[in-house]
């Protein structure tokens, strides 16, 4: 197979060149403002002997054998092999909960969140082509939640690399922020008065500021490729072990914000993962259900603000991706300018909203009949389930971040104090510094600067 290439989503006539995975991860965002994605004919192929082999192999083993074709030519395989296992040393707990019924818990990473599998691997890749080019970088990274801490945890203290998160300061839960504003050193926190929509744009339009071109840009945030590629790493681990032969066809839930997470699984599936569809369960902000049941995308501004608050986006970055992925094209916008194949999309994934209410009702139902503890994002897709009776499936719900993270909705519901991880009890002894900047573009540029 020969070298894969990433495109813009926004490069219409694929005009462009397009560029390997190393290139697209130093770059995060194409200089036109589009997400970087490759063709389904370019993706590498799961063998079935892979996907037999990968049934009893260590997490670490099969990230290596997985990631290994994106970066084929770019880092030795036996040093692509040792990244891999110094990223991946936690567990990847698979609960049978009911009959056909399982959690993924995707929170025993170093910040409880599942955001840690993409940002660990991302970090020791982007050091490794650091050092390899001699120069340094500083990561731009917007955050609804969970992603600032767990990009601040694994860029902490790298050399040849500075980070900065921004993060809506009143929609971010007190122990998320801890995460980001305990850390120093190297890691610099901004809270902004706004949205999380609101730092995306902030982030993406720094991306294509002449004027920060000396700073050397790059994200950690889902818009960039070495966050996507990893993602795809853990639907085939689950997949191997609880969809293998003749067991019913595989569904996976995936709580869904910016859409990062889904099209990882969708990678998967496209590359040979024994899944059958996708639930891409949301709270209150609903333009993706409302998009996939209309086929007229209207993107939610403000975006609302719910329990689930990494997923409170109004204009999901990776829905150009999926758009993509399945023949249309979407610029950054949200402007769809050559329609997908919308039935082959409504046969892949399955989309619906979760209220508040209902969030508050699947943490109890969780806990009553299963003595399951979910935290709200975990109860979206638990809840999205039930909603949608998805068939004779065997159901996989991705637990996406610890509820020891939103202790008061779970304290409220059902009248249990999460156990409190050893990563998260480090952080609440520390002393916060961050920085307040207005959700203006001006504003924060001057910020940036002081700082870098």
């Amino acid at each position: 197979m020969g070298r894969i290439l990433f495109y813009s989503t926004n490069d219409r006539a694929r005009a462009a060149a397009g560029i390997d995975f190393a290139d697209a991860l130093m770059q995060g965002l194409a200089p036109d403002k589009g997400l970087y994605m490759l063709d389904r004919a370019a993706l590498p192929r799961i063998s079935d002997a892979d996907l037999r082999a990968f049934a009893s192999m260590p997490y670490a083993d099969i990230a290596h054998r997985v990631i290994r074709p994106f970066i084929e030519g770019r880092i030795p395989d036996d040093e692509l092999r040792a990244l891999c296992h110094n990223a991946y040393d936690f567990d990847v707990p698979l609960e049978s909960y009911a009959d056909a019924a399982w959690l993924m818990r995707l929170d025993r990473g170093p910040t409880a969140s599942f955001k840690d599998f993409a940002a660990r691997m991302m970090a020791r890749l982007t050091q490794y082509f650091l050092r390899q080019q001699r120069r340094s970088a500083t990561i731009l990274t917007a955050t609804s939640g969970d992603t600032g801490g767990a990009v601040a945890a694994a860029f902490h203290g790298l050399d040849h690399v500075r980070v900065v998160v921004l993060f809506p300061g009143a929609e971010v839960s007190a122990r998320q922020r801890r995460q980001m504003t305990t850390l120093g050193g190297n890691v610099f926190a901004i809270d902004i008065d706004g949205k999380f929509d609101d730092c995306q744009a902030l982030v993406k339009q720094a991306f294509v500021d002449p004027e920060l071109r000396d700073c050397e840009l790059t994200s950690a945030n889902s818009i960039n490729v070495g966050r996507l590629i990893p993602q795809t790493v853990y639907y085939v681990y689950a997949a191997c072990r609880i969809a293998a032969p003749p067991r019913r066809p595989l569904c996976v839930c995936v709580p869904s914000g910016n859409f990062g997470n889904l099209m990882g699984g969708l990678l998967a599936k496209a590359m040979g993962a024994p899944i059958h569809r996708f639930v891409a369960a949301v709270n209150e902000n609903d333009e993706v259900p409302v998009y996939l049941r209309t086929a007229d995308y209207r993107p939610v501004v403000p975006s609302r603000n719910c329990l689930s608050n990494a997923m409170n986006v109004g204009h999901p970055s990776n829905l150009a991706r999926l758009v993509a992925l399945y023949g249309g094209n979407m610029d950054d916008t949200g402007v769809v300018h050559r329609e997908p194949d919308m039935e082959a999309i409504r046969r892949d994934i399955l989309s619906v909203e979760v209220t508040d209410a209902e969030t508050r009702d699947a943490i109890g139902e969780a806990w009553e009949r299963h003595r399951m503890i979910l935290e709200p994002h975990g109860a979206v897709g638990y809840k999205a389930i039930e909603k949608l009776n998805a068939g004779p499936c065997t159901t996989l719900l991705l637990e996406t971040a610890h509820p020891a993270k939103f202790p008061e909705v779970v304290r409220e519901v059902i009248g249990v104090d999460p156990d409190l991880p050893e990563s998260m009890k480090r952080s609440e002894a520390l002393p916060e510094a961050k920085r307040s900047c207005p959700a203006d573009y001006e504003a924060f540029r001057s910020l940036l600067r002081q700082l870098l």
